[in-house]
Formats: C-alpha cells, structure tokens, sequence
C-alpha cells in the first residue's frame, strides 16, 4: 500500500468529519467543502497552511511527534486514529522495505495449554489478519459455522463479507463487518508491507463492493471489549461479553474470551454449547490445522 495515499486520504476524510461547530469555529458563509477547510485545520494545529497542506499531500516525512499530536488535536482524532496517524509516520520515515509473506504464525505450546484450561468460557487466538490460529473446545463449538467455510486459513472478515450465511450466524453483522474493515485498516497502517494482509484485502476489495466501501471511509478503531451477538445453530442465540487481551510475548497476536451474565439465557445456551461441544471429533485435529492453506 502507498504511504502517501494513505495519508492523504486518511487525513482528507478526518478533516471532513469534523464541523466548524464542533472545532469552536464560526460557521459564517457558504462553504464549498465537508467539513474544515485546510487553512482551519492548520491555524487549529499552529502550522503554516502550506505545511498542512504538503502533509495532507501525503507527505509526514520529518514531522514532529509534536507537530502529529497538534494535529491529532486539531481533527479531534481519537486514541485508535491517532495511533494510526503515528503508523503512517513512522511509515513515512522508514526506508520502504519490501513485501514479505508471514507465513503461518505458530502458537507456542503454552499458550494452547492456557486456551484449553479456560474450560468455561470460548476463546480463542487471532493474528492482525483477523485469522484465527487456535482455539479452546468451547471456542471452536461457537464459531462451527466460521470452521465449516472450506477456505483457509480460517479468517472472519473473509467469513463475514463472502460467506453468505454470515448473517445467519451473525446476528449484528453489518456492525462486524465495519468492526473488521476497521481492525484490518489499523493492522495495515501498523505492518503496510505485509503482502499476506495485502492479499486478503486485495481479495475482499475485489469480491466484495460492501468490504470497497468500508475500505474506503479509512476507518480505523482499537476492538478490545464489547458484545457479540450469535444465533448458534445447535443452541440459539448468544449475547456473549469479550475481552481481547495482546499477547506480550507474541506481537501481533491477541486472544479474545468471552463470557455471559450469570443467570442469563445465554448462560444456559452457553451450557448447552459446552455439551454439544464434548461429543465433537477431539482426535487432536481441531487446533493443529486451523492456520494452514
């Protein structure tokens, strides 16, 4: 990906977001434009307009971190857009490395012994791709429908934008696939020359015109607690609370558990999984192929 694309367009679309109102700005005559102009943007940032102007260019270059957090300021960036303005940086002022395959992450023994100890809750392990790499049993019980897609590595935005039962599993997922589109943007900004990442958007932009337009509102965001919503097909539906936790020993991986509210439906649905998911096939293949192609 083209660091000065990115750039230009993630800053062009910040700067649209954001109205003369919510910049503390009067909004006094007719304005040709969404959003600030760029000379606003640069008084807010305490830059010259011409500075501005060459960043939104595409150009970050030699900028400052003090120079990047004023402007993360002036365009009211939030914590995961700003640290993808500080990706794209620190990108721009890297000597270009070429594209390289990751190649299948291996997961260390403990930390498949600590999935599997987690016998009450689904977790499971996923790299920056949004593939996942390994899982609990109770883990690969609830995403079964994710697992019986033929392509590999299993991967849940490629499930999500061209699988079509994903809706039927997935009972919020529009919001899913925005939330991937998102995780995917920042994994992007974090590793651009990833060509394994490449691939797969490459292949998402051109099978999918929704994955296009997500793609292209340059969304970035930090996904580390919420809910997520499923309609199991063995056990109904499923409200289930996550915390996605950084591995600090393996960068780039994070494992996801989650839990529900005690005494809830999706407790007792949570029970059920748990049974249905003890009569599966445990002959030692259910973690030891989840990344291959």
């Amino acid at each position: 990906m083209d660091n000065r694309s990115e750039v230009r367009e993630f800053l062009t679309s910040r700067r649209a977001k954001i109205t003369p109102q919510q910049a503390g700005l009067p909004a006094a005559g007719q304005r040709r434009v969404k959003g600030l102009r760029r000379e606003e943007v640069a008084m807010l940032a305490g830059v010259s307009a011409e500075y501005y102007a060459r960043m939104e260019r595409g150009n970050l270059a030699g900028a400052s971190e003090a120079v990047l957090d004023a402007l993360a300021r002036a365009l009211q960036l939030d914590e995961s857009e700003r640290a993808h303005l500080m990706d794209l940086a620190r990108t721009a002022n890297t000597t270009r490395k070429p594209s390289r395959r990751r190649g299948a992450q291996p997961i260390r023994p403990a930390l498949q012994q600590l999935l599997d100890a987690m016998t009450e809750a689904p977790a499971f392990i996923r790299n920056g791709r949004l593939d996942i790499l390994a899982t609990n049993r109770l883990g690969k019980a609830l995403y079964w429908p994710v697992f019986q897609d033929p392509a590999r590595p299993v991967n849940l935005a490629r499930f999500q934008f061209l699988n079509p039962g994903a809706g039927d599993y997935m009972t919020e997922l529009d919001y899913q696939k925005a939330a991937s589109a998102a995780l995917l943007r920042t994994e992007a900004g974090q590793d651009p020359y990833n060509r394994d990442l490449s691939d797969l958007i490459g292949e998402l932009s051109t099978r999918s015109e929704e994955f296009r337009t997500l793609w292209a509102a340059h969304d970035v965001r930090l996904h580390r607690t919420g809910l997520k919503r499923f309609r199991h097909p063995v056990v109904g539906d499923l409200a289930l609370a996550f915390e996605g936790l950084p591995v600090p020993n393996d960068p780039g991986l994070t494992l996801t558990a989650m839990s529900a509210e005690p005494g809830s439906a999706s407790a007792d649905g949570l029970r059920l999984l748990a049974s249905w998911a003890a009569t599966l096939d445990q002959s030692g293949q259910q973690n030891t192929e989840l990344a291959s192609d």
